[in-house]
C-alpha cells in the first residue's frame, strides 16, 4: 500500500536521554539490540473516518518515532491496514457498497488526516491483503506445528501454551474477549480464549486457497505475519535464530491491549519459538464530554471535520499533546480556543528577532520527553519561554526553536 508523504525533519544538535515509557509490563527504556528500532503500530480497520481516538494512538507513536530519530536511531516503523474484517463487510454491506471501495475511500481520508497532522509515515505501510500469501504460509506453518485446531468449520490457535501470562484475570479476558471480536461460547473449542486463525468461506466475502480450505484469515495473525516480515525480513520462518525477542516496540490503543496483543504475541512465539516484542506501549482512550467516544455512540469528533471546519491541523495536534498519552481523557470543543491562543503566542514570539534563551530550553524539553513522552510538562516549558520571550529576555534564536519544535514535536509553527 502506498503510504503517505515523508517529511523532511530538520537535525537536532543535542544528547537526548535515553527514551523511557511506560509499558504494559511497567516504565522502561526503549533499547535495541543494534542502533536499528523495530516498531509496529496496529493500523485501522478502514471502514470509518479517523477520528480523534486514532488521532492520539498515531501521534504518540509519532512522538517516539520523531524522538529516537533525533537521538540518532534508524527506526524501522511498520503499520498494517486490516482490509479484511468483519466490521469492514457489515459496513459495506449496510451501506451497499464493496468492501473494496469502502475501504480505499478510508484509506485515502485517514492518510490525508495523517498528513495534515504531520505524522511521519512508516517505512512500511502493508494491507492485509497485500500480505495474503505470507498470511496463509504462516498459519499452514502454525497447522503443522501443531498449534491450531477445527472447529465449526473455522481453524482456531491453541492459546493453552500460552495464558500463564494473560495480562487479566480469566473472568475479565471472557468478557472482553467477546467484546472485541472473541467468540467464547462457541460449542466445540478447545478452550473458551481461543482465537480464530482462518475463518471458512463465507457467501458475500473474498476468500482465498489454502491447505485449510477456501477462506480468509482471523484478525490476529494477520498483524503478526506483517510485523515479523516487515521487520525481520521475508526469511523469518526458516531462521532458526533470530534472536531472543523479535521486535523492540509494538504499539496501539489501550483498547488492544487484550485480547488482541495478547494474541499477536502468542502467535509470534507459536511461530518463532522467540519474544514478539521487547515493549508494548499503549495510548489512552479518548472520551468525548464525559463520555467514551465511539461509534456505536455516534459521538466521534473526525479529523477530517475539525480541518474541514478551519481548525488548524497544529491546533489539534498541541491540543492532544496537553494531555498525556497514556491516560484516559476527555475531549471538549473547549479545548480548541484553548490550543488555537497557545499556538498564536508561540508563532508571535517565533516572529522576533530576539527571543529568549533556547538552549537550556531545549534540553528541558527533551528531559521532559525523554520520561515518559510528558507532553504536557514539555509544553508548560514552551508558554514560559514564550512569557519571557514577551518580557523581552533575548539569547535565543528563533530559528532553532522553530526548528527543534518541528522535529520533536511535529509542531510546524
Amino acid at each position: 500500500m502506498k503510504t503517505w508523504p515523508d517529511l523532511a525533519v530538520p537535525p537536532v544538535d543535542l544528547a537526548f536521554p535515553p527514551l523511557i515509557l511506560n509499558a504494559t509490563s511497567g516504565a522502561r527504556e526503549l533499547e535495541s539490540s543494534s542502533n536499528n528500532f523495530k516498531m509496529y503500530v496496529c493500523g485501522i480497520t478502514p471502514y470509518d473516518a479517523t477520528h480523534l481516538g486514532h488521532a492520539a494512538t498515531y501521534l504518540t507513536f509519532d512522538l517516539v518515532n520523531r524522538y529516537l530519530r533525533a537521538s540518532g536511531k534508524n527506526v524501522s516503523f511498520v503499520e498494517n491496514i486490516t482490509d479484511i474484517d468483519d466490521p469492514l463487510f457489515e459496513r459495506a454491506a449496510r451501506d451497499n457498497q464493496s468492501w473494496q471501495e469502502l475501504g480505499n475511500s478510508q484509506v485515502a481520508l485517514f492518510t490525508g488526516d495523517m498528513t495534515a497532522l504531520r505524522i511521519l509515515p512508516p517505512t512500511a505501510y502493508v494491507s492485509v491483503t497485500e500480505a495474503m500469501s505470507s498470511i496463509i504460509l504462516a498459519i499452514e506453518l502454525l497447522a503443522e506445528k501443531g498449534f491450531t485446531y477445527e472447529c465449526a468449520g473455522n481453524t482456531y490457535f491453541r492459546t493453552t501454551n500460552f495464558l500463564t501470562t494473560l495480562p487479566i484475570a480469566i473472568d475479565d479476558a471472557l468478557r472482553v474477549f467477546a467484546e472485541r471480536g472473541g467468540d467464547p461460547q462457541t460449542a466445540g473449542k478447545e478452550h473458551p480464549l481461543d482465537p480464530i486463525l482462518w475463518v471458512a468461506k463465507k457467501a458475500g466475502e473474498p476468500s482465498w486457497i489454502s491447505k485449510l480450505g477456501e477462506g480468509r484469515p482471523g484478525w490476529h495473525v494477520e498483524c503478526t505475519v506483517i510485523a515479523l516480515e516487515n521487520l525481520l525480513g521475508i526469511g523469518y520462518l526458516e531462521e532458526t535464530k533470530v534472536g531472543e525477542i523479535a521486535i523492540d516496540l509494538q504499539g496501539g490503543g489501550s483498547d488492544l491491549i487484550f485480547p488482541h496483543h495478547f494474541m499477536t504475541a502468542a502467535i509470534g512465539k507459536a511461530l518463532t519459538g522467540i519474544d514478539f516484542a521487547a515493549s508494548y506501549v499503549h495510548a489512552g482512550m479518548v472520551g468525548l464530554d464525559g463520555e467514551k467516544m465511539s461509534k456505536s455512540k455516534g459521538n466521534l469528533v473526525l479529523v477530517s471535520n475539525l480541518i474541514a471546519s478551519g481548525i488548524d491541523p497544529m491546533v489539534i495536534r498541541f491540543a492532544l499533546m496537553d494531555s498525556h498519552y497514556s491516560k484516559e481523557r476527555m475531549w471538549s470543543a473547549g479545548l480548541i480556543p484553548i490550543a488555537q491562543a497557545r499556538v498564536e503566542r508561540i508563532r508571535s514570539a517565533l516572529s522576533r528577532s530576539e527571543v529568549a534563551p533556547t538552549d537550556k530550553l531545549f534540553r528541558d524539553i527533551a528531559s521532559a520527553l525523554g520520561n515518559d513522552l510528558n507532553t504536557p510538562s514539555a509544553l508548560a516549558l514552551i508558554d514560559t519561554w514564550v512569557e519571557e520571550t514577551e518580557a523581552g529576555s533575548i539569547g535565543g534564536s528563533a530559528g532553532e526553536m522553530s526548528r527543534f519544535l518541528d522535529a520533536t514535536l511535529g509542531l510546524a509553527l
